[in-house]
């Protein structure tokens, strides 16, 4: 699961001060390209994956910029129709629509790369991390809109739908079978950012090696801008209204955040968060947050979801456990969240501002 590349871990310039990373990023005014051919900071914004996708990147060009940011763009909305749950005829859909499977079906490579990491995942995490969760996730959005718990029968109904037993894959043809009626799977822990990955592997083969993609909070980067240590990503007390108070400096690295800071409800005095634990059926409660710095996308994004489900106990001995990860783990509120850190949290570089 975790990519063999190695971010540029380097020591703190200061301390955390009790904040997390909410996937702020510090953006500019875009530049136009000076004569002689010195690259220019360039910045392109556009909504896919339903959620604003900012590009910021150093060419020496408009052209250049704008057909780099082109590609990248095109590279999201290829990935939106393979891989959304929201859309009925994406890939996915189609997929999750016509199980139970007698055989595998042949699927994409890109749907194939992405459930077979996935299904790593969630073999390593004991099912903390489980795509086939979809049924569960869409009684809590509904819950989500409505205010309503979901009923005791329908968490039964949607549980007997969701395991990643129930999802086989096949190496041979890239095969998917999904063997109960009414699965659905969801990848909103892990598509986004292996989408980030993609953007930046297409800007490389452009020739631009120093970008940041930055997907609502899922952010992946290459080499840092021009005379710099890194690119700066904001530091946010945990809460959806925080300012920023400072800044990790990121490069040939991503950074993903999970938590219910903007998408829970709350219920007869409990809040629940979107994100579903697979073996309750329930959204978990909060406020928690978690942080994720990787060596790709793909792997920060999820972590990060997979530790909020395990805890800062387990989800932090884990993350431990694998190579170049960090982790920071929020829980509680009233201003004063436990905090929990990964060995490595220590040795990332920060900014005050």
């Amino acid at each position: 699961m975790i990519a063999n590349r190695q971010p540029r871990i380097m020591k703190v310039k200061s301390p955390l001060r009790r904040t997390i990373l909410l996937g702020v990023c510090v953006w500019g005014i875009a530049t136009t390209a000076p004569a002689g051919g010195t690259p220019a900071r360039f910045e392109f914004s556009e909504v896919h994956m339903g959620v604003p996708i900012k590009i910021a990147l150093y060419t020496a060009g408009a052209e250049a910029a704008n057909r780099a940011a082109k590609a990248v763009y095109a590279r999201f909305a290829e990935l939106n129709k393979l891989m959304s749950d929201y859309d009925p005829e994406s890939e996915l859909s189609r997929l999750s629509r016509s199980a139970p499977h007698t055989a595998a079906i042949p699927v994409s490579e890109p749907l194939w790369q992405v459930l077979n990491d996935s299904r790593k995942l969630a073999d390593e995490t004991g099912g903390a991390f489980d795509v086939t969760v979809g049924p569960m996730v869409r009684l809590w959005r509904r819950a989500r809109r409505s205010g309503e718990l979901p009923s005791e029968n329908r968490i039964r109904e949607a549980q007997a739908a969701v395991g990643r037993q129930f999802m086989k894959l096949s190496a041979t043809g890239r095969g998917v079978q999904l063997t109960r009626p009414k699965m659905q799977l969801d990848l909103g822990g892990i598509a986004i950012g292996y989408a980030v990955d993609e953007g930046l592997s297409i800007l490389a083969q452009l020739g631009i090696t120093s970008a940041m993609i930055d997907a609502s909070g899922d952010i992946g980067a290459s080499d840092p801008p021009p005379n710099t240590p890194g690119w700066r990503i904001g530091l946010v007390p945990l809460g959806r209204d925080a300012l920023s108070n400072s800044y990790l400096l990121l490069e040939n690295a991503a950074v993903s955040t999970s938590g219910d800071a903007f998408q829970f409800v709350e219920i007869g005095g409990n809040r629940y968060s979107h994100i579903v634990d697979p073996k309750t059926g329930y959204g978990l409660q909060g406020p928690c947050s978690v942080t994720v710095v990787a060596p790709d996308c793909t792997t920060a994004d999820s972590l990060a979801t997979a530790v909020c489900v395990l805890g800062p106990k387990a989800g932090l001995e884990f993350v431990d456990r694998q190579p170049h990860v960090a982790a920071l783990y929020l829980r509680g509120g009233d201003g004063k969240p436990e905090i929990h850190q990964s060995r490595r949290w220590k040795d990332l570089s920060f900014e005050s501002n």
